[in-house]
């Protein structure tokens, strides 16, 4: 099937932060040549979360417009360390822990990617034989000022923490994996514009076309705040059993639900005007909720642990007669987490925490239809949840 470069590049650009630059990049759609897309993943976590799938999703993309996509697996740089977003020198992983994590990357994106259609690289490859004298070489095309340039080093050298030398390398191997690869696209986070850019400088050096930079936003997590993190709770991951992550998705904001329709889905965004056109008419979200959690569980598991997990769901809350509408509680944690009782009560669901100890006692306390038996629990920070207290008592609770 062919595509029109208009209809292919409103596909590519979908859910994109950024596009540098857009014209390169229409141009090379007009060639009609299978263009090489490429991204790079350090295996340093081998767990997946949706946040991960923004960037992976749009990989499929330009498989189902018929380029060629190279999942680069930074086997290389995951033993420097990527130091983006951080303020301390990362800890280089060994070369088992990145062989490890790599198999279990591997079994994952496929979960989203056509095996047929993905090219699995190392860039241990190239940079293997490309050797002392080699990264010498490479290291003197670029200056300390210039990587000063980059935000997260500038913080850290700004406030006086220290910069390995090793570091700034980083952002050069990963510059000269797209002059490996011939790279015609590189796909990032936001977070990695720097590192994206130097590939285009060292692709204009060797003489090659620069790669056009496509950078991926990062998805916010179940708060609807901070971005989707595991550290902080508020994730889903792609491996977690089908009726976790049904509940996890029913759990989002209505307005949260546009937006991991936008950046997780792959119904036409023409369609998802429509939904929001008909809620707008009254429609109820929950129902386009239901539609998002099933498409979402139908690739990380099947399209029968979809249905199963919505009828799960139906016999756990509906029967329960959870309301449509409740209040949108967000608290605040100074210390990362908050014990139940001080929860119920901030939320104005219980009159003091004693009084959450009794009802608790009493089995009236639920979290998403869950009976609460445990008066220590405490709530971690980036959680979103349906709190209900005896029969007509319900919120929807954020706590950061």
């Amino acid at each position: 099937m062919t595509h029109s470069v208009a209809d292919a590049f409103a596909a590519i650009a979908r859910g994109t932060e950024e596009i540098l630059l857009e014209d390169e990049l229409k141009d090379k759609l007009a060639t009609g040549k299978p263009l090489v897309i490429k991204a790079g993943f350090d295996p340093t976590a081998p767990d997946l979360h949706l946040g991960h799938t923004v960037l992976i999703n749009k990989l499929r993309t330009f498989q189902d417009l018929g380029h060629q996509v190279i999942f680069l697996i930074g086997d290389f740089t995951g033993m420097i360390g990527d130091p983006t977003g951080k303020n301390v020198t990362r800890k280089p992983l060994s070369r088992d822990d990145v062989i490890a994590n790599a198999q279990t990357y591997k079994e994952q994106v496929f979960k989203i990617l056509d095996p047929d259609k993905t090219t699995i690289r190392f860039n241990s490859e190239w940079m293997n034989d490309l050797g002392a004298a080699g990264m010498i070489k490479l290291a003197a095309r670029q200056t300390v000022a210039r990587m000063l340039e980059r935000d997260d080093f500038k913080k850290r050298y700004g406030t006086g923490q220290p910069i390995a030398i090793h570091e700034f390398l980083y952002p050069l191997v990963q510059g000269w994996d797209s002059v490996a690869l011939k790279a015609d696209v590189e796909l990032g986070g936001t977070d990695q514009r720097f590192n994206l850019l130097m590939g285009r400088e060292l692709q204009k050096d060797e003489g090659q076309r620069p790669q056009t930079v496509i950078m991926t936003p990062l998805l916010e997590g179940l708060d609807g705040v901070q971005k989707m993190s595991k550290s902080l709770g508020n994730y889903i991951g792609i491996t977690e059993p089908a009726n976790e992550m049904f509940g996890k998705i029913m759990s989002v904001s209505d307005d949260l639900m546009w937006r991991y329709f936008e950046l997780l889905s792959f119904v036409p965004l023409a369609e998802i005007d429509e939904f929001k056109a008909a809620v707008q008419q009254g429609a109820n979200p929950r129902d386009y909720k239901v539609l998002l959690a099933k498409e979402i569980i139908a690739r990380f598991h099947s399209a029968a642990d979809a249905d199963a997990a919505e009828q799960d769901f139906i016999q756990r809350f509906s029967k329960n007669a959870i309301p449509d509408e409740m209040p949108e509680v967000t608290l605040t944690s100074d210390d990362g987490e908050m014990p139940i009782g001080n929860v119920l009560k901030a939320a104005e669901l219980v009159g003091s925490t004693s009084d959450a100890m009794r009802m608790i006692k009493q089995g009236a306390v639920k979290i998403d239809g869950e009976k609460v038996t445990d008066t220590r629990l405490v709530i971690k920070a980036g959680s979103t949840a349906v709190y209900q207290v005896g029969k007509r008592k319900f919120a929807r609770i954020t706590l950061n």
